[in-house]
Order: structure tokens, then sequence, then C-alpha cells
């Protein structure tokens, strides 16, 4: 979790504790909203209050509400940092656990944001955005069908944010995992202890793989040989995972690497060796998962390039 994000979390978290003998309404805003100073929209504006925000309602007039929020003090990267404030919103779009389908209101919410940023061109903190109010949904309506995807969702979405820091720095290329900067792996775990046995939390398990690859294999078989490893066992724990087949073909083409390793280091009985596991598991990919066209015809090729002496790794123009 970013600090900002913990910060935001932990300012807030004290307010609503405080107030919590008020018995104060706590709600999450749907869409940005200005905070004013009093309900009118001509005076003041303190602030913009973002989607997904968590806000304790400490009054209501007539279309509108008074509100203790947490706002950002700056986008920018440099500079960050969040605050509370006190004002007044206009009394819409904030949905709390009385507001009918309000689940299904901010994953379609939550889900537009996350389009939004996927778009080269989108709104600029879309993808925080669409974060914020997954875990909105999960902590606001844990008996909701859609909980445990939401809470699958807000951690992909962070997950993807750390790993595109961690790819970005010079240890990304150390061969040895733990010399890199790995992700934080809190928040799936959290999926995979609340949600267990689940889709969701399967595809937190699959990430977790993320941590523990190399970030260079420098043409040694080591890495290869631990990763197959690591894709057997995900496979093998988790079969009626969306991920077990790339898991499956992952480890497949990690020994027909090692074919081309093995025989650049003249150990030619290592290289049949991982030619016929590499055929296995292609194989066994086929027969276990024929419905997944992506994946099992991936392995039909591999399977026709490893039977052919084709060579996966490497120097591959003959």
């Amino acid at each position: 979790m970013s600090p900002k994000l913990c910060r935001s979390s932990f300012l807030l978290f004290t307010v609503l504790v405080s107030l919590s003998a008020l018995a104060t309404e706590r709600g999450i805003m749907l869409r940005e909203s200005v905070i004013y100073v009093s309900p009118n929209t001509a005076s003041a504006k303190i602030s913009n209050i973002s989607r997904g925000r968590e806000v304790a309602v400490m009054e209501r007039t007539p279309g509108w509400m008074n509100v203790v929020g947490t706002v950002e003090v700056s986008q920018d990267p440099e500079n960050e940092g969040d605050r509370n404030v006190t004002g007044w919103v206009l009394d819409k779009g904030i949905i709390t656990t009385t507001t009918p389908d309000g689940d299904r209101i901010l994953f379609g919410e939550a889900f537009d944001c996350e389009m939004e940023a996927s778009h080269r061109d989108g709104r600029r903190g879309a993808a925080q955005d669409a974060l914020r109010l997954y875990a909105r949904i999960a902590e606001y309506f844990p008996s909701s069908p859609l909980a445990a995807e939401s809470l699958y969702r807000a951690a992909d979405i962070r997950w993807q944010i750390d790993a595109a820091d961690a790819a970005s720095r010079p240890s990304a290329k150390m061969r040895d995992p733990d010399l890199r900067v790995q992700i934080d792996e809190d928040h799936m775990r959290k999926v995979m202890k609340k949600f267990p046995h689940t889709k969701w939390a399967d595809l937190a398990a699959y990430h977790l793989i993320d941590n523990k690859v190399c970030g260079e294999w420098e043409a040694l078989a080591k890495c290869p040989e631990m990763e197959a490893a690591l894709y057997l066992k995900y496979a093998e724990e988790h079969p009626q995972s969306p991920k077990a087949p790339e898991a499956l073909y992952k480890a497949a083409w990690r020994y027909s690497a090692l074919i081309e390793i093995y025989k650049t280091d003249n150990q030619q009985k290592k290289a049949d060796d991982s030619a016929a596991h590499s055929l296995n598991v292609a194989k066994k990919l086929i027969a276990q998962y024929p419905n997944d066209t992506d994946w099992s015809n991936r392995a039909e090729r591999l399977v026709y390039m490893v039977q052919n002496k084709i060579p996966t790794f490497g120097n591959t123009v003959e």
C-alpha cells in the first residue's frame, strides 16, 4: 500500500473513531464533488473530493450534507499528501450501506474508472479512483456477491501500480529475486484469507509468483528450473484457476528453454530430459484444458517445436 493511501486511511479512520459515539453516518463518494464552506454553491470552495473517498456525514439540510472527508493536497507525485476537511457537499452521489443496490452502483463506477485508466488519454487518477471504489465495496457490503471480486480487483490494481514501479528500478534485472524490490503481497493475501477456495483467491495466489521469478536468467539453468517448478506447483494446487493453463504453459516453455541452455553447456542428457518434461507438461495442458484455446493451441505449437528440435530460447534463427 502506498504511503499516501496509508496516510489517507489512517487520518480518516482517526476522525471516524472519534465520531463513533455519535453514530455518524458514513458514505462513499460515487463522483468527484466540490466541498463548500456553506450549503450554497455561491459560497467559497474548500476543495474537491475524489471518487471512492469515504466521508462522515455530520449534518443534513435539504439538498446538502455537512461532511468530514479526506482530500488530496496535491496531485504532484513529488509533493503528495492528504488532509481532512469539513464542509458542505451536494446531497448527490454519496453511497451508503442503505442505498438500494449500492454495491452494484459502486462496482459499475469502479469498472468505468478502470476502463478510463486503460485509455492512453484517460482521466488522470482514474486507476486510483477504481482501486478505492472496489475496496469500499468489500468493506461496506461484505455479504455482497461482488465483495470477493471487488477486493481482488482493488488488490490487482494496486499490484499493477507497484509492479510497474518495481520494474522501473535497476534491481528489476537482478537474477536473484531476493535482491529485487518486492511487490507488497498483503492485499493479495487478504483476498486469499477472506475468500479461500474461490476463483479470486486462485488469481491472487498467481500474482505472488511475480516476487519469486528471476529478473534475467543470464543463460543459466537455475532460473528456468526453479520457475518451471513454481508454475507446476501452482497448477497442481489450483487446478480450477483461470490461470492454471497459463501456468502449465509457462512451465512447459521453461523446460523447452532448458534444452538449449543444457546443449550450450554440453549436457545432452539434461537437454533430452528437459525436452521430455516440456512435452509431458504441454500435453497435460492440452488434455486437461482443451477448451482454453489460447493456451492449449500455444501448447500444441510448443509440442511441434520441441518434437522437431526447433529452438524456443536463445538464437532461434537457424
